[in-house]
């Protein structure tokens, strides 16, 4: 049969299930069961607890509700499953119980509906632990089919756009979601804990900053002037620190104008956070035992499974220079090179082409992105960044062309970022005015120049180590998720019409 014919049949199905549908709820309206007309609805238990506490509960009176999942009807006795906010459980229906116009009433009701129940918890001869219902009420009449019942919710474009029907049919994505609440609330305990003040900072800014990226831009009427939806909330967290605080930290949206891809969505959430009088290596060891302790108070492990790939997150974690990094995975020692030339000839020897002019520290981190990034599967730091792509963090004493930075790698992506925080005025708008050369030259991402924040810096910020974690990726990594869709429940998406 071709697709065509198969979908004009759904189609055909599909209509007249809706339409039987509607015929019932306005048989229902007519005769005054209305389910819409119901207000409010007091359950007493959930379906978890009944199962985990059968003991105590067993032949002792509860009220459940949620969406009827499976329906078996078979004379005089029925079975169901209802699906609540912890999983599914069994409730068994009688005539005898329930009388015959009850029980013709829950005969008509279909899957999707959503229902209360009053009634005795049991066990059936087959061991489902289940409820023997007393009373049955309809709380919601459900007009649409689930599509499992027609061709399985397995299309992954067709779950991001409902997800609302992807929670209900799919108890992996719902035990994510729940894995990510959980992960975000230990995070956020554990930096509370450690005596850092969450913040909030603004949204809308009138210069885009703290990060290589191409903003979203907005227009405000009032003011009739162009803002920006942030594309990182450094900026402001370091007037923070100027202003006297020692430890902050916001998590939030950030919005940035660029492709998608599944470890990129237009907006997505990171955390950021600040300590006065800390150096990039303080914010190491803060960062591997926040993620290692979340994931043992989360999961119970800090050994984990990604697509296949066994990670351990235990501390202490792998530390390597760039420069090491590229020499290790790519055979090329970057510190031997003299010259920008050579540096250029050693990523053509790479197999990596070039169309533009790039300088020594430009070069290496080519080479790392192209020969070693992927590389880095179990938990490793990389530090000591070129200063040409990290324009606020520190430039080293050791080696000028290199700054006090690391990024976090773990399964060959980007976890973290993190800087000791360049706090010297003059330095930082020097840099902003190189950023500014290379937007003016046509690269959308280079940095804005931000008098404002300069302004600051000039009253003075102490040392200061910073850190940026994409929360997304966090979760993605915990809970073995391929795609950064599978861990937002509303991903950007592509209208169909």
């Amino acid at each position: 049969m071709s697709e065509t014919r198969e979908e004009g049949i759904f189609e055909e199905n599909l209509n007249e299930i809706l339409k039987v549908r509607r015929e019932k709820l306005a048989k229902l309206q007519e005769t005054g069961k209305d389910p819409f007309k119901i207000t409010k609805f007091s359950p007493t238990h959930k379906s978890m607890t009944i199962i985990e506490e059968f003991e105590s509960l067993e032949d002792q009176e509860v009220i459940i509700a949620g969406r009827i999942m499976t329906k078996r009807v078979m004379g005089k006795a029925s079975f169901a499953h209802i699906l609540d906010s912890e999983g599914q459980i069994q409730i068994y229906v009688q005539i005898n119980e329930l009388g015959k116009e009850a029980y013709d009433d829950f005969k008509s009701m279909d899957i999707g509906d959503i229902i209360g129940v009053r009634g005795d918890v049991f066990r059936t001869k087959k061991g489902e632990i289940s409820v023997k219902a007393k009373e049955i009420t309809l709380l919601s009449k459900s007009l649409r089919p689930l599509p499992e019942k027609w061709h399985g919710l397995k299309d992954t474009d067709l779950r991001y756009r409902q997800r609302h029907v992807d929670l209900i049919v799919n108890p992996d994505v719902r035990k994510t979601f729940i894995i990510r609440s959980k992960v975000i609330q230990k995070i956020r305990n554990y930096l509370d804990a450690k005596g850092f003040l969450e913040v909030d900072t603004p949204i809308l800014h009138n210069t885009a900053g703290g990060a290589a990226a191409r903003p979203f831009i907005t227009h405000h009427n009032t003011l009739d002037m162009d803002m920006y939806l942030r594309i990182a909330t450094e900026l402001h967290l370091k007037r923070l620190i100027i202003g006297g605080f020692d430890k902050v930290y916001e998590m939030g949206r950030i919005f940035r104008n660029e492709g998608m891809s599944v470890k990129h969505n237009p907006e997505f959430t990171t955390i950021e956070l600040y300590q006065a009088y800390a150096d990039y290596e303080d914010i190491m060891d803060l960062t591997e035992d926040m993620i290692a302790t979340v994931a043992e108070e989360v999961l119970g492990t800090t050994k984990i499974e990604y697509q296949g790939q066994t990670v351990d997150l235990t501390p202490p974690w792998t530390r390597m220079t760039m420069v090491e990094a590229v020499e290790k995975y790519a055979g090329v020692d970057f510190n031997s090179f003299t010259t920008e030339e050579e540096a250029v000839k050693a990523l053509k020897g790479m197999g990596i082409d070039i169309d533009k002019p790039v300088t020594w520290g430009e070069a290496l981190n080519i080479a790392f992105e192209e020969k070693v990034e992927e590389q880095l599967i179990q938990p490793t730091f990389i530090i000591d960044y070129p200063i040409e792509i990290s324009p606020l963090a520190k430039r080293m004493n050791e080696d000028p062309r290199l700054t006090y930075r690391f990024e976090l790698f773990i399964t060959g992506r980007e976890i973290a970022n993190a800087f000791s925080e360049l706090n010297d005025p003059i330095d930082q708008r020097e840099r902003f005015i190189d950023q500014a050369k290379q937007r003016d030259a046509g690269d959308e991402e280079a940095h804005m120049m931000d008098e404002d924040f300069v302004n600051a810096l000039e009253i003075g910020m102490p040392p200061t180590g910073g850190l940026g974690i994409g929360i997304d990726r966090l979760i993605m990594l915990l809970t073995d998720s391929y795609s950064i869709r599978d861990v937002i429940l509303f991903p950007t998406m592509k209208p169909r019409d």
